[in-house]
């Protein structure tokens, strides 16, 4: 089994020592969000093939890594980088102390251990199409040679996605759009073609209305890749777990509505206000991530 730490919250920047503290227990609890039953996730040697990280800061956990690989677990990390303005992503590190921390990572663990995403591709009257290709070309030049791979998408806009951006749209003044399928297409095709100025594959999550010839769909959580890092055989079936994913099979141990990030395009979270408080409340030696909600 790969685990997933965590597509919806950034375990490895906010929660890092509850992650370990659970590595070293050997299991953590998850509650599923639709019928609210709790069950344990096994997260021993002998359970667990490898671990995929996402992170907007892979600082705080870099010495958690150190540990992980002394216990014998293979992992890569899915490392965020946009250098957007404030005024979208609120509270997330500059892109320059990130890339740092990403070239460290490569020179730590390798370059296959860590894929640059520019996800998603935010299209606002401050982060035009000219704003994405000089933004994208500056981050793959400071990247090059410590990743193999650039993962892109566009938001998919759920009711609370709209809302965040409506928000922070109002807040800061500025307009977002959704622009049309073949205009995203355009813009693809120039990044795939910066991406491999800096010998970079550049794939699309999900959203295969917007491949382009010479651009594949990504598959972030990757046995393959997993199996390179663990140096055997990692098997493990394809479940996307939306139209389009390419996934191979995981478990997620994040929970939504608990990472204070405040990004305008979030998907994660459906109130700023109550990830922050919850990271506020989070107990790093408990069970949960965040314990499920008793309801009255």
């Amino acid at each position: 089994m790969i685990i997933s730490a965590s597509y919806k919250t950034d375990i490895p920047a906010l929660y890092g020592d509850w992650f370990i503290n659970r590595l070293r227990v050997g299991f953590c609890r998850m509650t599923n969000p639709y019928n609210g039953k709790s069950y344990d996730v096994p997260l021993d040697n002998e359970s667990v093939d490898g671990f995929v990280f996402w992170t907007r800061n892979i600082g705080p956990f870099l010495p958690h890594l150190a540990e992980i690989r002394r216990l014998g677990h293979p992992f890569y990390v899915q490392f965020t980088i946009t250098g957007y303005p404030t005024e979208i992503d609120r509270a997330v590190p500059d892109a320059e102390r990130m890339i740092r921390q990403f070239r460290q990572l490569s020179i730590d663990y390798g370059h296959r251990c860590v894929i640059w995403r520019y996800d998603p591709i935010a299209i606002t009257s401050i982060t035009d199409r000219e704003f994405h290709l000089s933004n994208f070309r500056h981050i793959a030049r400071a990247l090059y040679g410590s990743t193999d791979e650039v993962v892109v998408s566009y938001p998919t806009l759920y009711r609370k996605t709209k809302r965040n951006l409506d928000k922070a749209a109002k807040q800061f003044d500025f307009q977002w759009r959704d622009v049309a399928p073949q205009e995203k297409r355009s813009l693809v095709s120039e990044l795939g073609d910066i991406a491999g100025q800096f010998n970079m594959r550049l794939t699309v999550c999900s959203q295969k209305a917007v491949h382009v010839q010479g651009v594949d769909g990504a598959r972030c959580v990757d046995a393959g890749r997993m199996s390179w890092m663990a140096g055997h055989d990692i098997t493990a079936k394809e479940m996307g777990n939306r139209p389009g994913c390419l996934c191979h099979q995981s478990r997620d141990i994040g929970a939504y509505d608990t990472c204070p990030h405040g990004c305008a395009y979030c998907y994660a979270v459906d109130d700023q206000a109550v990830a922050a408080e919850r990271y506020r409340q989070h107990d790093k030696s408990g069970a949960y991530l965040f314990p499920p909600v008793v309801r009255t």
